[in-house]
């Protein structure tokens, strides 16, 4: 396992620079290593935390978090991801609906962004608290926050600016992965907590650095879609490899 931390780094940086935690892919990369998968996504939930806690401080000091439209979303969210999270689920089971929510993340992160696609707000853009439930759900399930799923969503219908649409993805990973945890830990009971992470402070530490500078700097470093791209291949590769077995 002695090459996790730097998976977990790179991870976060590429997840943090596109306004996302990287939960997928830290369970992904816990799977191959043959970390324990009931244990999985406790680590990959505190990891979202980790990262998605400062951007979602900046988002806010910022202005930047359209509140009454975000809320919404996150707050229909967060009971199904409890409930994801408290759903018992095979092994088996749990690496192939992760395996195929990586697949459907990474695709999902080659859609047009906010930026490529002109005009006014879509008419089913007003349904997107819809597709709040179901989407947290998922994310509790498989210890995701559900960001990945939810923001290109919102930028096909046009749902807000690209800021304010990364500020809402945040809040939705860092309400959802709160919530996740509480259900795997009610699931699982609380002592799993200490044992999840006892062994996993240096991914801890790795996605604390790599999510700053991911923040901070990526996007000063290389185009947006150039990064967006590099996290989709990385994404899809983990799904593809989980499912191949």
């Amino acid at each position: 396992m002695s090459w996790l931390p730097l998976g977990f780094f790179a991870t976060a940086l590429l997840y943090a620079s596109v306004g996302f935690g990287g939960g997928s892919t830290y369970n992904a990369l816990l799977a191959l290593s043959g970390f324990p998968y009931s244990l999985l996504p406790l680590v990959a939930l505190s990891c979202n935390v980790l990262v998605v806690s400062g951007s979602t401080l900046r988002f806010a000091r910022a202005g930047v978090i359209p509140w009454r439209r975000s809320l919404p979303l996150a707050l229909i969210a967060a009971p199904m991801a409890f409930l994801g999270g408290l759903t018992p689920i095979k092994e088996a089971h749990f690496l192939i609906v992760l395996g195929l929510s990586l697949v459907a993340a990474g695709l999902a992160l080659l859609l047009p962004r906010r930026e490529e696609v002109a005009g006014e707000p879509a008419g089913s853009a007003r349904f997107m608290p819809l597709a709040a439930a179901p989407l947290g759900y998922l994310a509790g399930l498989v210890g995701i926050g559900g960001g990945i799923f939810l923001a290109p969503l919102l930028h096909l219908t046009r749902w807000a600016s690209a800021r304010q649409i990364a500020a809402t993805a945040s809040l939705f990973i860092l309400i959802n992965s709160f919530a996740g945890i509480a259900g795997q830990l009610a699931k699982n009971g609380a002592g799993r907590f200490g044992e999840a992470l006892s062994g996993s402070l240096p991914l801890l530490i790795a996605v604390v650095i790599g999510g700053q500078i991911g923040s901070l700097l990526a996007l000063r470093l290389l185009p947006e879609r150039v990064i967006r791209w590099l996290t989709a291949a990385l994404t899809i590769y983990a799904g593809v490899r989980l499912l191949a077995g």
